[in-house]
């Protein structure tokens, strides 16, 4: 019964949090809604049937977790270095990666690496030739980017989710 009507309990109960914290408020009748989205958000999820994702390492992904989050904060400071050096040359551009990876969770959380990692962004992924295009705030050798995304995240991607 509770499954009918609660079929992600942690997805609604995250969304109603949200809905939370963007209202600054727990006035009753913010609290009442934010269930309500929760829950309703919860239902339409589950009309969408997503696949589930099959973690097949979850220690590698613990320590992926740890390297993504060391990265972050190194890229913090690389880009405000980049932005305090205004008489320092930057060279931004676009490299082609080409993936092993094919796993829509995998190439998921990659994305989600590479656009929370400042200075780097998803462009483009096509999945016919497998290949990823991202954007570089300060681009110094293509083929060290390249080797990379692949030794750093996507190789243990492959680990996790293939």
């Amino acid at each position: 019964m509770i499954r009918r009507w609660l079929p992600y309990p942690l997805l609604s109960l995250l969304l109603a949090v949200i809905w939370l914290v963007l209202n600054q408020s727990l006035a009753v009748g913010t609290l009442l809604l934010g269930v309500l989205l929760g829950i309703g958000l919860g239902l339409a999820y589950r009309v969408l049937e997503p696949p589930k994702a099959h973690i097949r390492n979850f220690l590698l992904l613990g320590r992926l977790l740890l390297r993504v989050l060391g990265d972050i904060v190194r890229s913090n400071f690389a880009v405000a270095r980049l932005i305090v050096h205004r008489d320092r040359r930057m060279h931004s551009g676009f490299v082609a990666i080409p993936l092993t990876l094919t796993d829509r969770h995998g190439l998921a959380v990659l994305a989600g690496i590479i656009t929370s990692t400042p200075g780097t962004i998803w462009v483009s992924h096509d999945p016919d030739l497998s290949i990823l295009v991202i954007h570089v705030l300060d681009l110094v050798d293509d083929q060290a980017e390249i080797d990379a995304i692949k030794q750093r995240y996507e190789r243990p991607l492959l680990e996790i989710f293939q």
